[in-house]
């Protein structure tokens, strides 16, 4: 089946698991309206920008093709952007961390197509095309910021989430979606947040995903880059954002050094933020993400990482010393002296070697999990990884021996061999037994009854990590959204609106100079007295055409709109004082 979206080579490359989240972007639905909340907050957003973003962003709008007046097709920008080594893909809000940050490891912009309202034009908390496509798409332009954003989603896709994480990602996608949605009673929204609230407040122990996601909110969303003193915007949340951007700009939010500290600041996607964080230079970004990946489980393993996927109860992954990478969802582990000494699994397991399923060792073979020990055995320095075959041989590890291997900390394995797999570099990474038992004390964990039992060879875990080694192990092709992001009503009224809206939109770019922009003001005076942005449009058109008397009118107009709604006075006041400087620079 074809699929709906626009595609490039980069996004075929796409595994499966990430394509489910794609949906097509539907150009015919943004309606007039929302291409003048475009054009305005583009206008607005690059004259200020210009002045107070970093040098990039300016740069990546002219070689990512990104429109001032139009909201920009997912056709065009991935025709674009592919000249930078980049794709963009459509999805529908908020998709889950892990996925999120996989789709930036293939160099895949993720971007919700849905555009804020009206209402909310300043900011929202919903992602939008405006905060993806003017916001992220510039700054990746940048060569060095493209590899950091790229190196980033290859490191975060592979953090452990904990269980409260989901719940918490579930709880700020609901508050997201209502919050953008019109109508929304204010008791929901209310509730709706005391629900976010109270999940934060007892998120106990932040997991590696949450604090991977600090990191990213702190550089990615809002960064600022140069010195506190005199900083530069390339955060996407701020490059989108005209309230935020100007906001941050003042001495009341805080600049701080860009550190690894800010993985434990936390953040309130719904709220202007208190502090934010400044990078020397896009170089450093890099250098913080390293540091952080050296404390995740990742490159740690070892217990902690154990416990860390036995928390998260979803699916993860465990690679021992010889490569041997064992993944499913982990249920338990027995330590001894802080190490682990034996690990299990619940329900399908995969066994793989550099990414790679291990044939006869799938979901199938291994369909109600996998346990194992791992470190050294008793009484002898050489680990099984590191014996020659003639070491093998001296100690019974052999082809039809029946032995009993007892490991450091206690667990024995007491079976027949039928024979061992090797990796490329000889080294042998698991043995098959048949007739096996395995105890840990008077436990037991493995019965002959139970089949063959395969032990996984190993002296350490070297890591520890989210998800499967080999995505075609497992049917990843499971996401439901919980709920769907929430269409405007469009009753007659509006729709009439909307009609007003195009006829500007037409005269302006010439495509039909028969319309009477008088009879729109007038109308708009009649039946829509709050609206505010096209009476700008109309301003911006009368002063370009030299009607002074029809711009004071329509500036008087603006002036009684302000007093019946002060919350959009400054909006309509940047409005104009845009048009102003644009005609006296012109």
């Amino acid at each position: 089946m074809k699929p709906q979206y626009q595609t490039n080579p980069l996004i075929e490359r796409l595994p499966e698991h990430l394509k489910q989240f794609i949906k097509p972007q539907n150009y015919d639905e943004y309606t007039p309206i929302n291409q003048a909340v475009w054009r305005y907050v583009m206008r607005k957003n690059v004259d200020y920008l210009s002045r107070v973003a970093h040098d990039s962003y300016l740069d990546g709008l002219k070689k990512t093709g990104i429109s001032i007046d139009h909201i920009p097709s997912m056709y065009g920008m991935n025709r674009i952007l592919k000249e930078i080594g980049w794709a963009a893909v459509a999805v529908d809000g908020f998709i889950p961390p892990n996925a999120f940050m996989e789709f930036q490891a293939y160099n895949v912009l993720v971007i919700a197509s849905d555009i804020r309202q009206l209402e909310n034009i300043e900011y929202t908390p919903a992602p939008d095309i405006i905060h993806e496509g003017a916001g992220h798409a510039p700054i990746i332009a940048n060569p060095e910021y493209a590899e950091y954003l790229r190196r980033f989603g290859e490191i975060g896709c592979k953090a452990i989430s904990s269980a409260h994480d989901y719940e918490i990602y579930e709880a700020i996608r609901h508050l997201s979606i209502i919050k953008e949605a019109e109508d929304t009673p204010e008791e929901a929204i209310e509730a709706a947040q005391q629900k976010v609230d109270e999940l934060q407040g007892k998120a106990g122990e932040p997991s590696e995903m949450a604090l991977i996601r600090n990191l990213h909110w702190w550089t990615v969303e809002y960064g600022l880059i140069g010195t506190p003193e005199n900083p530069k915007i390339y955060g996407a949340g701020l490059l989108s954002s005209i309230g935020e951007s100007t906001w941050c700009m003042t001495e009341k939010v805080k600049k701080l050094p860009y550190t690894i500290e800010a993985a434990y600041q936390d953040f309130d996607i719904t709220k202007p933020q208190p502090q934010l964080f400044v990078t020397p230079d896009f170089a450093h970004l890099s250098q913080v993400l390293e540091e952080f990946a050296n404390t995740m489980a990742l490159r740690k393993g070892g217990l902690q990482g154990l416990h860390k996927l036995i928390d998260s109860k979803a699916l993860g992954t465990v690679e021992l010393s010889t490569g041997l990478q064992i993944s499913g969802v982990f249920s338990k582990v027995i330590a001894h002296e802080g190490k682990p000494i034996y690990f299990q699994t619940t329900g399908k397991t995969a066994l793989a070697h550099r990414e790679r399923e291990l044939v006869g060792h799938g979901t199938l073979n291994h369909i109600d999990g996998f346990g194992s020990p791992t470190g050294k055995l008793k009484g002898i320095n050489l680990a099984i990884e590191d014996m020659s075959p003639r070491d093998l041989k001296a100690y019974n590890i052999y082809e039809g021996e029946k032995i009993t291997l007892e490991f450091e900390g206690g667990i024995k394995v007491t079976g027949e061999i039928i024979t061992g797999k090797r990796n490329l570099q000889g080294k042998i990474i698991l043995i098959s037994f048949k007739g096996c038992t395995v105890t840990y004390g008077d436990e037991v964990l493995f019965e002959p009854e139970w089949g063959i039992y395969d032990m996984a060879v190993g002296k350490e875990v070297v890591s520890a990590f989210s998800g499967p080694a080999d995505v075609n192990s497992f049917d990843l092709i499971t996401h439901v959204p919980s709920e769907q992001t929430i269409k405007q009503k469009r009753p007659e009224h509006i729709l009439r609106l909307e009609q007003l809206y195009l006829q500007v939109r037409e005269y302006r770019e010439g495509t039909n100079q028969t319309i009477s922009r008088h009879k729109v003001f007038e109308e708009l005076k009649a039946n829509y007295p709050k609206d505010w942005l096209l009476s700008v449009e109309l301003y911006e058109l009368a002063t370009k055409g030299g009607d002074h008397e029809f711009a004071e009118e329509i500036e008087a107009h603006l002036h009684h709109v302000k007093l019946d709604r002060p919350e959009v006075g400054h909006l309509i006041d940047n409005g104009i004082a845009l048009i102003k400087e644009t005609q006296v620079n012109s």
